[in-house]
């Protein structure tokens, strides 16, 4: 599930290597290749390395790329999980997965999807009793996975204008006193789990892969979800073709309270969910208003976080917890100024500094071309001085 919202002004990058998922960056699926070797790099290298690439580091029990040594409890809780929960829970989840997907496609029976171009289709725009089955059931079956999977209560807070007040004005936010719906869900990117949370809550729009479409059952299903695909070896003129599309997705959900809503992560990858990085303007070209959401996953043993870890290790370890944890920080709807309607750089910063205030979280300024030349050091792609210094310059 894979959710890089690139700028939408800029050119994609040339690194096509992800996963086909609906929202995320990619925890390298190879899980043969080697981590640091300790005769290529010292302890002081290593501790300069994590200490560059700290917004990527994992800090739980099973370690960087999800290879640490386990202590004998973990062994024990781990084994036990693997022949009891994991076959549980994925039979479960895939039950789930299914019946949806069979929702959808009694829901979309004889109807064309709606085509904003060659290349995005979708059946969000339908209206009527089958768009009412398609979100109440999603929204509801989303809560199900992650009831599943161990989220068994989500702890959500919401914080009103008066709680936020002091720090919207200092970012030189207009926050209206209007109730005008908001164009987009802005929110930290953390894990796929991400995807699942705003679904049963919202039931938004996301920004996917191309290829996203054509997965069997997903690919209805993000259909349903009205989901805007991105192919990331196009051309730059097809890019700016997407960042149109979102424009005026955002701008419609602005203005039509029947549309549906968009969700953007403008960080454009995940991080282990301490920091927030710099923000993409993609999703503030409209200069409609936006809804900031901040999500953290508190453990004990394994992280959720998506960081250094593959795909399927952490989708085995995070089924293998019996209990996992959630907590949303729901901020108010942030009303943009006449300047920050003029700059989207200027409003994307602005609402970055409110969520890094209200959420506790770290301001770092690497990005996705850091994560990968983190992740290429773990893997023994490169000499480890080459890649400390390379974003020196």
């Amino acid at each position: 599930m894979e959710s890089e919202l690139k700028d939408l002004n800029s050119k994609p990058s040339k690194t096509t290597q992800q996963p086909e998922n609906l929202t995320h960056d990619d925890a390298s699926t190879k899980d043969d290749r080697p981590l640091l070797k300790p005769d290529s790099s010292s302890s002081e290298d290593i501790q300069e390395l994590e200490k560059k690439f700290a917004a990527y580091v994992r800090n739980d029990v099973y370690g960087t790329m999800g290879r640490g040594k386990l202590p004998l409890k973990e062994k024990l809780l781990l084994g036990i999980a693997l022949v009891t929960l994991l076959p549980l829970r994925i039979i479960l989840g895939m039950t789930v997965l299914l019946l949806y997907y069979l929702i959808c496609k009694i829901c979309t029976l004889f109807l064309a999807p709606n085509r904003e171009d060659e290349q995005q289709e979708d059946y969000a725009h339908m209206g009527g009793w089958r768009r009412a089955v398609i979100v109440s059931t999603g929204r509801f079956l989303s809560r199900a996975l992650l009831f599943i999977v161990g989220f068994y209560w989500i702890n959500e807070t919401h914080r009103d204008s008066a709680n936020t007040q002091e720090n919207s004005k200092t970012e030189g936010t207009n926050q209206s006193e209007e109730k005008e719906r908001p164009g987009a869900i802005i929110s930290n990117h953390v894990s796929y789990l991400d995807i699942l949370y705003h679904m049963s809550y919202s039931f938004p729009s996301f920004v996917a892969k191309r290829s996203v479409a054509k997965i069997p059952l997903i690919g209805l299903i993000s259909k349903c979800l009205g989901c805007v695909y991105v192919q990331r070896e196009s051309k730059s003129s097809d890019f700016k073709g997407v960042a149109g599309v979102v424009t005026e997705r955002v701008r419609e959900a602005h203005q039509n309270k029947s549309a549906p809503m968009m969700m953007l992560f403008p960080e454009g990858t995940t991080t282990n969910g301490d920091f927030l990085l710099p923000f993409k303007t993609g999703a503030f070209l409209a200069s409609a208003p936006v809804l900031p959401v901040i999500l953290r996953y508190p453990y004990q043993r394994f992280s959720p976080a998506w960081d250094t870890i593959s795909g399927v290790r952490h989708v085995i370890f995070l089924l293998c917890q019996f209990v996992n944890h959630m907590e949303v920080t729901r901020l108010p709807v942030y009303y943009p100024s006449q300047q920050e309607k003029d700059d989207s750089k200027l409003y994307a910063n602005n609402v970055r500094r409110l969520m890094a205030s209200e959420g506790n979280l770290i301001l770092s300024d690497i990005g996705l071309a850091e994560k990968r030349i983190y992740h290429a050091a773990l893997n023994g792609n490169n000499s480890l001085p080459t890649v400390l210094h390379q974003k020196d310059d």
